[in-house]
């Protein structure tokens, strides 16, 4: 199934969309973006031309998705959240030769109104909370919150907070998926699906 694009969006030539991709009001997407498939495009979102939008993404209303930057499948981004692309930037100054690159990986969630300061991997299935400032690499299933954000604990990737500390040892079963998660120094890894 093709993709659906509203009247007032803009596409222009060249950019790549995947079927079932849904792009809504005042969206505007330049030649060069790579867009998947089932991907949701809130009103009035922007997508640069050096920007790659994995399959089942979705993008809440009011983002600027800018160059340089790579949402890898099922990354959310929540309302008027922000992505930058340029570290010390000046209007005076030329500095697209500059920009840095920023990776967010599968299933990761962007908080509402969160800012991504360019140059960071988000890691996969991690949470970052509605209004936090990200300026460093966040782990794989990692919660962080605040300004600057600071890790205060895990999540599955159904979305549920684990039960284990911030670094140490532990495990955790989601209790929705029965999945289990493995905590072994600062790194969480999902091992196995439980049995009841």
């Amino acid at each position: 199934m093709p993709h659906y694009q509203h009247p007032s969006a803009i596409i222009d030539p060249g950019a790549q969309i995947g079927d079932s991709s849904r792009i809504w009001h005042f969206v505007h997407v330049c030649a060069g973006a790579r867009i998947g498939e089932g991907v949701s495009l809130g009103q009035n979102v922007f997508v640069g031309n050096k920007v790659i939008i994995g399959n089942h993404c979705k993008i809440q209303n009011n983002v600027s998705v800018y160059d340089n930057v790579t949402l890898e499948e099922g990354v959310f981004c929540g309302p008027s959240m922000v992505f930058t692309n340029v570290y010390n930037p000046r209007s005076l100054v030329e500095r697209k030769s500059e920009y840095r690159d920023t990776l967010v990986k599968k299933g990761a969630t962007l908080g509402a109104n969160c800012t991504i300061v360019c140059g960071v991997t988000i890691g996969a299935f991690s949470f970052v909370g509605a209004g936090a400032v990200v300026n460093k690499n966040v782990p794989d299933y990692a919660l962080v919150v605040g300004v600057p954000a600071r890790q205060i604990g895990w999540m599955s990737e159904f979305g549920e907070q684990l039960d284990l500390p911030v670094n140490g040892t532990g495990e955790a079963i989601c209790i929705h998926t029965r999945a289990r998660y493995v905590l072994a120094g600062e790194r969480v890894n999902k091992v196995e699906v439980g049995h009841d």
